[in-house]
């Protein structure tokens, strides 16, 4: 085993004083690397470093073409990295390579929108009363902190650290124990962007230890975290002792509608795709496939098929052809387990494939499935249609994070939207219909932040992406909405009158009787 990574604070590599972190490969329960971790005092060491780097001005009053000129520079670096970061991607997470070549190179897009988005921002000038000029600044707000998820571990780190980086804060990652390897390459390609030492720092640690430190401290004034409901929650609990601003993109249990006017083998293409994608390991991840009675029999047989095909072509995740990998950890593995379990031992649902683990060989390449934490591609359906059996089991309510899927079906648009919307989570939804004044007229019904029609899991740098219900957390990321958030609006008010007639209109306390301005 090679030597453990360090941690990146303020501009070069560090150890940390906490305990070292194991990072295991999914697929074979090998531990591959050690990681350094930060303790209470390197998180105080870190912030205060972030801290004087922002009020230092290096960056944080950087002119915003320098920003931007930064921000491209670091998008084409990190593209001469590609293959050594998604190597590595593939390694921690148990992520398909299909998978990983497809969505890392995306990530540059992020660094060059908001490097767009700073040289084309305008300021804007209020229609203020009298002979007055009021322009309005954004400027960053200081140290903010992001906490990663362990599903997509770079994606979701560009995601927030562009827009942050890009409005002048200095920024402190917090990645996944489970992953937080990639997120440390980062530091590395930012300094030779030109990023300014102290701008950029990766902690990795746990969240009760590092991540609880990081969160609490009072100079930190943004907290931006992607995790499951319970952690936000009991983050957001202490980002709001501080009045630090909080973003939190959190969990979901997305719908995806079937309407009868689909083409049916496009849609179930359009289930496999967001139900199984990371092994279902995603907060949009299509869990409720809600079809039309009509069409019902025959999506559920392409479904089986198209699911059985993938389960036949199951392998290592660096081999091009495996078309699905493991779940994360052991834990995650037993969440997903029992699950499904309680579906299905309950008689509320019945098995249409899958729903085990895997333990044999791989027919692909010879895997041996029983040393990582391989889960069949899983497809359940209502044992008992008329009494709704189905909207009574575990797996309709919460977020399983793995690859099982329920399919229910509906007689009519009114029930369909019922059925969507039967869920404290609202973050994304997916429905299937050649028939646009329906794409239309349903997308509005359904209570979600995104809504996908004849797609999904479409994800741009200007498309808002957060949920519509507190269980998917608060605010958005993307767009002009997420730089916004990492800013403050500061209001510049100029009066252009002349001495004279601001002496005659703007003295209070003047001897004279006569109309004083207000406002």
């Amino acid at each position: 085993m090679a030597s453990p990574y360090l941690m990146w604070v303020a501009g070069e590599e560090r150890p940390g004083r906490a305990e070292l972190i194991p990072v295991e490969d999914p697929a074979t329960g090998e531990i591959f690397a050690l990681c350094h971790a930060a303790s209470q005092e390197d998180v105080q060491d870190t912030v205060a470093l972030a801290q004087a780097a922002f009020k230092s001005g290096v960056w944080s009053r950087e002119s915003r073409h320098r920003r931007a000129d930064v921000l491209d520079k670091a998008a084409t670096l990190l593209e001469a990295e590609l293959p050594q970061l998604i190597a590595l991607e593939v390694r921690q997470t148990g992520r398909a390579i299909r998978e990983m070549k497809a969505q890392v190179p995306s990530l540059v897009r992020w660094l060059k929108y908001y490097a767009a988005l700073l040289r084309v921002e305008e300021r804007p000038l209020l229609p203020t009363t009298g002979k007055l000029h009021n322009f309005v600044d954004r400027v960053p707000l200081g140290v903010v902190v992001q906490i990663t998820p362990f599903n997509h571990p770079l994606l979701i780190a560009v995601k927030k650290l562009a827009p942050a980086l890009a409005a002048g804060n200095s920024v402190i990652v917090k990645p996944s124990e489970l992953t937080p390897l990639t997120t440390l390459k980062l530091g590395a390609i930012l300094k030779a962007a030109g990023l300014p030492d102290g701008v950029f720092s990766v902690l990795p640690g746990y969240g009760a230890l590092t991540g609880k430190a990081l969160v609490q401290h009072p100079l930190v004034r943004k907290v931006d975290v992607t995790g499951g409901t319970e952690a936000g929650r009991a983050i957001g609990a202490i980002a709001g002792g501080n009045l630090a601003r909080y973003t939190a993109e959190l969990g979901g249990k997305a719908p995806l509608i079937v309407f009868a006017s689909a083409d049916l083998q496009l849609a179930v293409n359009g289930i496999a795709f967001g139900s199984f994608i990371a092994s279902g390991q995603t907060c949009i991840a299509s869990t409720r496939i809600i079809v039309d009675n009509k069409v019902l029999d025959t999506v559920l047989e392409l479904l089986k098929t198209k699911t059985e095909f993938i389960a036949a072509r199951m392998g290592a995740p660096a081999n091009p052809e495996s078309m699905m990998g493991p779940l994360i950890s052991e834990r995650q593995l037993g969440n997903v387990e029992a699950l499904v379990n309680e579906a299905v031992s309950t008689g509320m649902a019945n098995m249409v494939t899958g729903g085990k683990r895997m333990t044999g060989t791989s027919a692909l390449d010879g895997t041996d499935f029983s040393k990582g934490y391989f889960y069949e591609p899983t497809v359940l359906i209502d044992s008992s249609p008329p009494n709704k059996n189905m909207q009574k089991t575990l797996l309709w309510h919460k977020e399983a994070f793995g690859p099982a899927i329920v399919v229910v079906g509906f007689d009519s648009e009114d029930e369909a939207v019922e059925l969507a919307n039967d869920s404290e989570f609202g973050l994304g939804a997916g429905i299937w219909t050649q028939d646009l004044s329906q794409a239309f007229r349903v997308s509005e019904r359904i209570d979600a932040g995104i809504t996908w029609v004849n797609t999904h899991h479409r994800n741009d740098p200007s498309s808002p992406w957060g949920g519509s219900k507190t269980s998917s957390g608060l605010g958005v990321e993307n767009g002009v909405e997420a730089y916004q958030a990492y800013t403050t609006a500061k209001s510049t008010i100029i009066n252009y009158a002349s001495t004279e007639e601001a002496l005659t209109t703007d003295d209070w306390f003047r001897g004279t009787p006569g109309a004083v301005r207000y406002g």
